[in-house]
């Protein structure tokens, strides 16, 4: 072991299991070694980000010590390893240190290459994966599919929530993995039987998928005495020990800072009332504006995910996705809607009957990916022309035709109007409306302009019903029934 010279005053020695950045005859040495266990050729050791230039070890009150430096004094660990000849040695004097001073071991461990993107059987359990100390056993980790959204376990201490919102930040693209703890199992070389040791310990959830399964998690052995956070690849370093110095090190190893005398930490003991209250208050404030931020986040999750197959249907949909989409946007808008396909057993009418108080609209909604065809006029007036045979104890006032034309080009460059040649719009008699104009009114919850544009007051209303003050005064808005 070599010696890493005295304490720097105010700079928290930490355990880095990786060569230094000038150490590349060690990094070969550990390329080598792989070679030798696996018989094949060598392969250049993947350099971590630890030891990138952009680290910024000093602004965050930390001094690296590599592979082969001093270990037993240090405050935490950056991924260590259990391999000989990897940093097994490292690491079992930074955790013989910890425990002769009875402090929390704590150890910051990524799992998984972000990097990674050579084929895998479906019938891999793992992807990676980081070993324990002692034989304690491993945490697997398997790559979840993209766009995985995770979720803060509730009930967390403060350091652990604080680094549950970090990891949210992370970029989307940014892959997940859920881990999940293994024991192991030694073949005997003289062919006897296999050897398997149980996992030991407790993987704490602090980030889950949305199955409920870890994506970030602290393991925590039996007898207790380490605090291994076990995150995901791809996580900007700068931000996590920012977080080991500000949060995780004052809540379980303060002593560490205290002997560094870090000026990133005054002992509470040492602090004035003045400084206690505004500390108090700080870490109170802190604390709502993370839950606030949290409860909004989820409430924008919930509202996204509840306008975006409307969103979608309404935009670029065709067939039962568009009549789904405006069925639910007239819903909404105070509408009682039923699908006459399934109603009358086939194509025999248009495609909804939209009910408001005691007026009744056949609604005929189609799709066009470029101009809308004149015939689509013609079908709804022919189901006007047949409901009297269908169902003549239910009279309509009228129809509406909704089209989602131009579906093909990007909402801002479709025509206002579904339809534009003049003497066609000049002989329209039922109301037309885009599905564009109609997305505008169901994004404002405009539901009066909704109304208005399907019962349009310049229609007929059902000979037993009442229209509604709205109706009977208002006119149908432009860009509703184009030519009116």
């Amino acid at each position: 072991m070599t010696a890493s010279g005295p304490p720097t005053p105010g700079l928290v020695p930490l355990h880095v299991g990786q060569p230094a950045p000038t150490q590349e005859d060690l990094a070969d040495a550990v390329a080598r070694t792989d070679a030798l266990e696996s018989g094949r050729p060598p392969r250049r050791q993947r350099r971590s980000a630890l030891v990138q230039p952009g680290v910024e070890w000093q602004k965050h009150g930390a001094d690296p010590r590599w592979l082969g430096m001093e270990t037993s004094d240090c405050a935490a660990a950056l991924n260590p390893s259990v391999f000989h000849g990897r940093g097994a040695d490292e690491l079992q004097r930074f955790l013989a240190g910890a425990a002769a001073r009875r402090e929390t071991a704590l150890v910051i461990a990524t799992v998984g290459n972000a990097d990674e993107n050579s084929p895998r059987s479906p019938l891999d359990s793992c992807n990676a994966s980081v070993g324990l100390p002692g034989l304690r056993g491993s945490i697997h980790g398997r790559r979840l599919p993209a766009g995985t959204r995770p979720a803060l376990v509730a009930g967390l201490s403060p350091a652990d929530r604080d680094l549950g919102l970090r990891l949210l930040n992370r970029p989307v693209e940014a892959p997940w993995s859920v881990y999940k703890l293994g024991g192991y199992t030694f073949e005997r070389a003289d062919g006897g039987p296999s050897t398997t040791h149980a996992a030991e310990g407790e993987l704490r959830p602090i980030l889950v998928d949305t199955l409920g399964d870890p994506v970030v998690a602290a393991w925590i052995p039996p007898e207790g005495g380490q605090r291994w956070y076990i995150i995901p690849d791809t996580t900007d370093w700068n931000g996590l020990i920012d977080w080991l110095i500000h949060q995780a090190l004052p809540a379980h190893v303060p002593d560490a800072l205290r002997r560094a005398r870090s000026p990133h930490f005054v002992d509470p003991d040492m602090q004035t009332q003045a400084e206690l209250i505004a500390a108090q208050a700080l870490a109170e404030m802190t604390a709502r504006h993370a839950e606030e931020k949290a409860r909004l986040e989820e409430e924008l999750e919930r509202a996204r995910a509840a306008a975006q197959p409307v969103r979608y249907g309404l935009l670029y949909g065709t067939g039962n996705e568009l009549v789904d989409s405006v069925g639910k946007v007239l819903t909404v808008a105070g509408f009682v809607t039923v699908r006459l396909d399934e109603e009358l057993g086939g194509s025999l009418s248009a495609d909804l009957l939209a009910t408001f108080e005691q007026q009744r609209r056949l609604i005929e909604i189609k799709s066009a990916s470029g101009n809308a065809s004149e015939a689509l006029v013609g079908d709804l007036q022919r189901h006007l022309a047949t409901w009297p045979e269908l169902r003549p104890q239910e009279p309509v006032g009228g129809g509406v035709l909704i089209v989602n034309h131009q579906h093909k080009l990007v909402p801002c460059q479709r025509s206002p109007q579904v339809y534009t040649r003049p003497e066609f719009v000049g002989a329209i008699t039922v109301p037309v409306i885009g599905t564009r104009a109609l997305f505008g009114w169901w994004r404002m919850s405009n539901w009066a302009s909704i109304r208005e544009a399907i019962l349009g007051s310049a229609h007929p209303v059902d000979q037993t019903a009442t229209p509604p003050p709205e109706a009977s005064h208002v006119p149908t808005p432009t860009s509703a029934a184009p030519g009116r």
